[in-house]
């Protein structure tokens, strides 16, 4: 294999390992369980509401991230919502551990969901 083909490999590797991931490839962060249990359930339920409805803008954000990261990569060679601050993997990820930490502090005090 020539020097330009293996650089190319190369830079085509390391640029897509730096695109967004989708939603359902990001593991939720540990969020404490101690951090709702003090709650009441109509909080909890309120709480988890939030989170959800939070949760579902950021999918939709990553989605968007992970589409033009695609697109920017196929066109110019560089992940441009990565680039740019679109990924939203962090927050992502934090927000899913909350809805899990909700949901299971809602379970463990027996609270029922609407």
């Amino acid at each position: 294999m020539n020097f330009k083909i293996s650089t190319a490999l190369a830079v085509t590797c390391l640029t897509l390992a730096a695109c967004a991931k989708g939603p359902d490839a990001i593991k939720p962060a540990d969020i404490p369980l101690a951090a709702y249990t003090g709650q009441s359930c109509s909080n909890l339920e309120k709480e988890l509401q939030l989170e959800k409805d939070r949760l579902e803008t950021l999918e939709d954000a990553q989605r968007s991230a992970q589409t033009g990261d695609a697109i920017g990569v196929f066109l110019v060679g560089i992940p441009i919502s990565s680039a740019t601050g679109g990924d939203k993997e962090g927050d992502l990820a934090v927000s899913k551990g909350k809805v899990q930490s909700i949901e299971l502090a809602m379970k463990s005090k027996n609270c029922r969901s609407s």
